[in-house]
């Protein structure tokens, strides 16, 4: 199966073979391969002249938030001017008065109701792509700011809600901690920390009380997970921040691997996206469907990683 991935027709799936897996540098020859597949091609399809895209940013999964979040997800080279246009769409929508008045003023029992995730997937894939300046600082004073005392967030409206939000809290967790090792400041770390033990406390999707499974939903393997949560997402973040080692992320490595196929892939069980003709949740691009039986590369890919970055041996197991 490693063989496979590392032979695999997509650009972005040797790359996160070869880096993710093996541990290697991304070879420059590879980056260019990403930035000219037909799968990065397609991804910014829709982009006008002037190198926007005509949706509204957060236009589920084509404007230009989503798009910015698919190509940092893809392994796209950093440092591509061409983007720029596309980060100012997304920057001035999140920065504009009528955003932060609607979103971000504290409610009356002090604490923020905001899309976290929004605020937290433009500055982890800003970071990722190489294209921050100044207003992504604006963007993390934002989420400390609004970091709940449990060290999550959530966006419910509600008075009476005062527990973090699983989904609102795993994307400024992913993005603090890109943050934070790119820029070295220590409020980041530490918002980070704080956030990644909203989920290692509940072993990454187990009730706190009686020890049962927070949403079916959570246990299912999902390529991409845009805005949600699942287990396999869960713990590539917490890979990437460098939580994984973490004995409580135990249990869920063990379902992971439970949910192995015999041809040693992983399946995508279940999925957040439609076709392109589809009025809503449209995808541009095909992330190759769902099935029990069968594997997919973008879910194997990532749990090879994260298998690896916890010590469970993956090469060895596969005899590679």
């Amino acid at each position: 199966m490693l063989d496979r991935l590392l032979s695999s027709e997509e650009p972005s799936v040797r790359l996160k073979a070869r880096t993710a897996v093996l541990g290697e540098r991304p070879s420059l020859q590879l980056l260019e391969q990403v930035r000219s597949s037909d799968r990065v091609a397609a991804v910014l399809s829709e982009r006008s002249s002037d190198g926007t895209i005509e949706l509204h940013p957060y236009a589920k999964w084509r404007g230009a938030h989503w798009v910015l979040v698919t190509l940092a997800e893809l392994g796209f080279p950093p440092g591509d001017d061409s983007l720029v246009p596309l980060r100012e769409q997304v920057l001035s929508w999140l920065l504009s008065e009528r955003y932060e008045r609607r979103w971000v003023t504290p409610r009356p029992n002090g604490l923020c109701r905001m899309h976290a995730s929004q605020d937290a997937n433009a500055v982890w894939s800003l970071v990722r792509l190489g294209l921050v300046d100044e207003r992504i600082d604006r963007l993390v004073h934002r989420l400390l700011s609004a970091q709940w005392p449990d060290g999550g967030w959530n966006c419910d409206p509600r008075p009476n809600a005062h527990v973090s939000s699983f989904e609102e809290t795993v994307i400024p967790l992913r993005a603090l901690a890109a943050y934070a090792a790119e820029t070295r400041k220590a409020d980041a770390r530490v918002a980070a920390d704080r956030a990644a033990e909203v989920f290692l406390t509940r072993h990454l999707y187990r009730r706190r009380g009686d020890g049962r499974p927070l949403a079916a939903r959570f246990l299912q393997l999902h390529f991409p997970p845009y805005w949600h949560y699942d287990i396999l997402f869960a713990l590539k973040v917490l890979a990437e921040g460098g939580y994984v080692d973490d004995a409580r992320c135990a249990d869920a490595l063990d379902l992971l691997e439970a949910k192995r196929l015999p041809d040693g892939g992983f399946p995508a069980e279940a999925r957040y996206y439609r076709g392109a003709t589809a009025s809503s949740n449209a995808s541009v691009v095909d992330w190759g469907g769902t099935s029990v039986r069968r594997s997919n590369e973008w879910v194997t890919v990532d749990s090879f990683a994260v298998l690896v970055s916890a010590g469970r041996g993956v090469r060895e197991r596969q005899g590679v």
